[in-house]
Protein backbone atom coordinates (compact mmCIF):
# COMPACT_ATOMS: atom_id res chain seq x y z
CA UNK A 1 0.00 0.00 0.00
CA UNK A 2 1.56 3.29 -1.07
CA UNK A 3 1.19 6.77 0.26
CA UNK A 4 -2.07 8.33 -0.89
CA UNK A 5 -1.86 11.65 0.93
CA UNK A 6 -3.68 13.16 3.85
CA UNK A 7 -7.27 14.26 3.50
CA UNK A 8 -9.05 16.78 5.69
CA UNK A 9 -12.75 15.92 5.95
CA UNK A 10 -15.48 18.42 6.79
CA UNK A 11 -18.99 17.94 8.09
CA UNK A 12 -20.37 21.38 7.27
CA UNK A 13 -23.28 22.71 9.26
CA UNK A 14 -24.79 26.17 9.49
CA UNK A 15 -23.19 26.82 12.94
CA UNK A 16 -20.31 24.36 13.23
CA UNK A 17 -18.00 22.39 10.98
CA UNK A 18 -16.69 19.06 12.23
CA UNK A 19 -13.14 18.32 11.07
CA UNK A 20 -11.26 15.03 10.75
CA UNK A 21 -8.01 13.99 9.05
CA UNK A 22 -6.42 10.76 7.91
CA UNK A 23 -2.78 9.74 7.79
CA UNK A 24 -0.98 9.74 4.40
CA UNK A 25 -1.54 5.98 3.93
CA UNK A 26 -5.28 6.15 4.72
CA UNK A 27 -5.02 3.80 7.70
CA UNK A 28 -6.02 6.01 10.64
CA UNK A 29 -8.78 8.61 10.81
CA UNK A 30 -8.45 11.14 13.63
CA UNK A 31 -10.67 13.81 15.11
CA UNK A 32 -9.32 17.33 14.62
CA UNK A 33 -12.07 19.43 16.19
CA UNK A 34 -14.61 22.09 15.35
CA UNK A 35 -14.58 25.24 13.29
CA UNK A 36 -17.22 27.76 14.27
CA UNK A 37 -19.31 29.19 11.46
CA UNK A 38 -20.74 32.56 12.45
CA UNK A 39 -23.80 33.96 10.72
CA UNK A 40 -22.14 37.21 9.67
CA UNK A 41 -20.81 38.49 6.33
CA UNK A 42 -17.25 37.69 7.41
CA UNK A 43 -18.22 34.50 9.27
CA UNK A 44 -17.75 32.13 6.35
CA UNK A 45 -14.43 33.73 5.42
CA UNK A 46 -13.18 33.29 9.00
CA UNK A 47 -14.22 29.63 8.89
CA UNK A 48 -12.53 29.14 5.50
CA UNK A 49 -9.34 30.76 6.86
CA UNK A 50 -9.41 28.34 9.80
CA UNK A 51 -9.84 25.37 7.43
CA UNK A 52 -6.86 26.60 5.40
CA UNK A 53 -4.77 26.72 8.59
CA UNK A 54 -5.79 23.15 9.40
CA UNK A 55 -4.84 22.03 5.88
CA UNK A 56 -1.46 23.75 6.26
CA UNK A 57 -0.94 22.12 9.67
CA UNK A 58 -1.61 18.66 8.22
CA UNK A 59 0.23 19.43 4.97
CA UNK A 60 -2.63 18.61 2.62
CA UNK A 61 -4.28 20.17 -0.41
CA UNK A 62 -7.19 17.71 -0.41
CA UNK A 63 -10.50 18.45 1.32
CA UNK A 64 -13.39 15.98 1.49
CA UNK A 65 -16.85 17.48 1.91
CA UNK A 66 -19.72 15.46 3.24
CA UNK A 67 -22.78 16.33 1.14
CA UNK A 68 -26.12 15.53 2.79
CA UNK A 69 -28.15 14.55 -0.26
CA UNK A 70 -31.88 14.08 0.13
CA UNK A 71 -33.01 10.46 0.40
CA UNK A 72 -34.07 10.61 -3.27
CA UNK A 73 -30.53 11.68 -4.29
CA UNK A 74 -31.34 15.32 -5.01
CA UNK A 75 -29.60 18.33 -3.50
CA UNK A 76 -31.52 20.03 -0.73
CA UNK A 77 -30.82 23.30 1.08
CA UNK A 78 -28.07 21.95 3.34
CA UNK A 79 -26.32 20.10 0.49
CA UNK A 80 -26.25 23.29 -1.59
CA UNK A 81 -25.09 25.22 1.48
CA UNK A 82 -22.10 22.85 1.87
CA UNK A 83 -21.15 23.07 -1.80
CA UNK A 84 -21.47 26.87 -1.89
CA UNK A 85 -19.49 27.26 1.34
CA UNK A 86 -16.40 25.47 -0.01
CA UNK A 87 -16.44 27.04 -3.51
CA UNK A 88 -13.94 29.82 -2.65
CA UNK A 89 -11.28 27.14 -1.99
CA UNK A 90 -11.82 25.21 -5.25
CA UNK A 91 -8.81 26.62 -7.12
CA UNK A 92 -6.47 26.24 -4.17
CA UNK A 93 -7.43 22.74 -2.99
CA UNK A 94 -8.62 19.51 -4.51
CA UNK A 95 -12.22 19.30 -3.32
CA UNK A 96 -13.83 15.88 -3.08
CA UNK A 97 -17.54 15.35 -2.44
CA UNK A 98 -18.97 12.34 -0.64
CA UNK A 99 -22.58 11.36 0.08
CA UNK A 100 -22.98 11.63 3.83
CA UNK A 101 -26.65 10.83 4.26
CA UNK A 102 -27.27 9.60 7.79
CA UNK A 103 -23.71 10.22 9.08
CA UNK A 104 -25.06 12.44 11.89
CA UNK A 105 -27.57 9.75 12.82
CA UNK A 106 -24.76 7.16 12.83
CA UNK A 107 -22.62 9.47 14.99
CA UNK A 108 -25.47 9.93 17.47
CA UNK A 109 -25.94 6.15 17.69
CA UNK A 110 -22.22 5.65 18.41
CA UNK A 111 -22.26 8.35 21.09
CA UNK A 112 -25.37 6.78 22.68
CA UNK A 113 -23.60 3.42 22.87
CA UNK A 114 -20.58 5.12 24.46
CA UNK A 115 -22.88 6.75 27.02
CA UNK A 116 -21.90 10.28 25.97
CA UNK A 117 -24.40 13.10 26.32
CA UNK A 118 -24.32 14.63 22.86
CA UNK A 119 -27.64 16.50 22.99
CA UNK A 120 -26.03 19.38 24.93
CA UNK A 121 -22.80 19.21 22.93
CA UNK A 122 -23.69 18.94 19.25
CA UNK A 123 -20.02 19.50 18.43
CA UNK A 124 -19.36 15.88 19.42
CA UNK A 125 -21.75 14.76 16.69
CA UNK A 126 -20.18 17.08 14.10
CA UNK A 127 -16.61 15.91 14.72
CA UNK A 128 -17.59 12.24 14.80
CA UNK A 129 -19.63 12.75 11.60
CA UNK A 130 -16.51 14.12 9.88
CA UNK A 131 -14.64 10.97 10.97
CA UNK A 132 -17.44 8.75 9.65
CA UNK A 133 -17.50 10.60 6.30
CA UNK A 134 -13.74 10.21 5.91
CA UNK A 135 -13.69 6.55 6.95
CA UNK A 136 -16.55 5.78 4.57
CA UNK A 137 -14.69 7.50 1.72
CA UNK A 138 -11.51 5.55 2.50
CA UNK A 139 -13.43 2.28 2.67
CA UNK A 140 -15.00 3.01 -0.72
CA UNK A 141 -11.93 4.39 -2.54
CA UNK A 142 -9.03 2.80 -0.63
Amino acid sequence: MGIKGRIVALDIGTKRIGVAVCDPMWIVVSKVGLVERKNTPSGDQMALDEIKKICDEYNTKTILIGVPYNMDGTLGFQAENCINFIKPLEGEYKILYHDERLSSFEAEEILKKEGKKYTKNKGLVDVLSACIILQDYINEKG
